[in-house]
């Protein structure tokens, strides 16, 4: 990497600009976390179905994959800021366990002997991912100056598309290659398995590139960057010490009401999850009260409930562009094989050749937008941000992606998909690197994991509720006609569109 050693560190408290190949060493891991995330959501609902599940079902064998981001990230960001390891460095060692498991994982998915074995495989590969890219967000801000962040996040949006394109492509091409593609005695297709087992290796190997071609600066040398707040833990802990506990009275309650709605209105039991996360965040305000007035404000939890109740106001407003941008693409990962399959191949069951057919193509329709997402990032996203902003530019892009969504409630040949999926490609990309360059440049560095954690809480969130509240949504207004959870995302990314524009002028 670009960098210079410990003893040739600038006078001047600034960090060194670094050029393509140190920007290209911080990213590339990504590159393989992609390739893990492109398989995951191009073909969990397949192996799902495979196994024996409804598509009524897929929503709440889903819930594990936004459970464990919810609450692995908040923890990783606190823990990587807490972290220095010496020559291992702060984010890395987090980079590589997340790896590791994330390996196994992928390794032991396609040998699932049914729906358990693969919900509680996907609860471990979604932790593991995450417990690895939590830190790349937190990592590309701290080793570049604030007039790189959006190079910085735009060649990990590059990467994060290249990975993308390989992990969706992966079934599709071993399947022209002869490999079999047709599931027997509720099995997993041999493409799938192939696929899953070449993504482990790809994932392992990305990340191992990051880990051994870069040098974290020490704590000693942010310090020199004058990028460190002493103040600021001293400042959340004395806010949170002034609140009334009443505010996770109210959070038990709303918890309890969700519970109430569930029986007495006959919702989806997944709902009761998100009636015991409300309660359950209730609780954590008051125990975090309590450690703060006791004065260890310095435990995990203290510090993770202050800091969340204490976002500064631009982390506020991206956090409800990201709410409503993430509900579309979850909606997505879920309902795209089974929507393309019923009404642009004329097939609902998944032992059949043209669902199989149907969930190749969902693949190819993945690394179509991943590819024009990372093109988008580094050919169209930091010009257009130069000249008209980044809020702006993010919204823009925004209202592409939903453009992209309403053409599945039009079109119905299966080739012209490929425009909706250019739409969804630009917004694709801009989600994942213009909110980040936004924060990276406004939050402090001592803190910049656990807020780039806590921001991820908002990409989870409504995953949880598309994953708890679509399924009941669904039967009870458009039973078997999956093609409307299209609509929904298409309106949802209009509504984060017209939050971005309420960013500010200056972003």
């Amino acid at each position: 990497m670009e960098m210079p050693v410990q003893g040739d560190m600038p006078a001047v408290n600034e960090k060194p600009r670094l050029g393509f190949a140190g920007l290209w060493n911080i990213s590339f891991g990504f590159f393989g976390i992609q390739i893990g995330f492109a398989l995951q959501n191009a073909n969990m609902s397949r192996v799902f179905q495979s196994l024996g599940s409804s598509i009524d079902d897929l929503p709440a064998l889903w819930v594990a994959a936004p459970l464990t981001g919810l609450l692995v990230q908040p923890i990783v960001g606190h823990m990587s800021d807490r972290t220095w390891l010496g020559r291992f460095g702060r984010r890395r060692p987090y980079f590589l366990a997340g790896a590791i498991l994330a390996t196994i994982a992928l390794l032991l998915m396609p040998e699932s002997g049914g729906l358990l074995m693969a919900a509680m495989l996907l609860w471990m590969l979604d932790a593991s991912l995450n417990i690895s890219m939590e830190p790349f967000r937190a990592f590309v801000g701290d080793m570049l100056r604030k007039d790189q962040h959006t190079a910085g996040y735009a060649v990990q949006t590059a990467f994060i598309g290249a990975g993308a394109v390989v992990g969706s492509l992966f079934p599709y091409v071993l399947d022209h290659l002869g490999v079999s593609n047709t599931a027997t005695d509720g099995g997993i297709p041999d493409t799938v398995r192939f696929s899953f087992w070449a993504g482990g290796a790809a994932l392992l190997a990305a990340v191992l590139w990051t880990v051994l071609s870069t040098r974290e600066y020490s704590p000693e040398e942010q310090t020199a960057f004058a990028e460190t707040q002493e103040g600021e833990s001293t400042a959340t802990s004395q806010a949170l010490a002034a609140r009334s506990p009443l505010g996770g009275l109210v959070w038990i309650a709303a918890g309890v009401l969700v519970a109430l709605a569930v029986s007495g209105w006959g919702l989806e039991k997944e709902v009761y999850l998100l009636a015991a996360l409300l309660a359950a965040y209730g609780v954590a305000v008051i125990v975090a009260i309590r450690l703060a007035r006791a004065g260890r404000s310095a435990s995990m939890l203290a510090g993770i409930v202050g800091d969340f109740s204490g976002m500064p106001p631009i982390m506020k407003r991206l956090a409800l562009v990201q709410f409503f941008s993430w509900s579309a693409l979850f909606i997505m990962w879920i309902n795209t094989t089974p929507v393309v399959a019923q009404y642009h191949f004329g097939s609902a069951d998944p032992a059949s050749a043209a669902y199989q057919e149907a969930g190749n193509w969902v693949g190819v329709l993945f690394s179509v937008y991943n590819g024009v997402a990372a093109l988008a990032a580094l050919l169209i996203l930091p010009w257009l941000a130069g000249r008209i902003g980044k809020a702006r530019t993010h919204a823009l892009c925004l209202t592409a992606g939903a453009a992209g969504f309403a053409g599945f409630m039009l079109l119905r040949d299966p080739d012209a998909l490929v425009l909706c999926e250019i739409g969804i490609g630009i917004a694709w990309a801009s989600i994942l690197a213009m909110p980040y360059a936004i924060l990276a440049s406004s939050l402090p560095q001592a803190k910049l994991g656990i807020f780039m954690g806590l921001f991820n809480v908002f990409v989870v969130l409504p995953q949880l509720l598309v994953a708890t509240v679509m399924g009941s949504i669904m039967k009870a207004f458009f039973p078997g006609e999956p093609i409307w959870t299209m609509a929904f995302a298409a309106a949802t990314l209009l509504v984060a569109a017209a939050g971005a524009l309420r960013i500010g002028q200056e972003t």
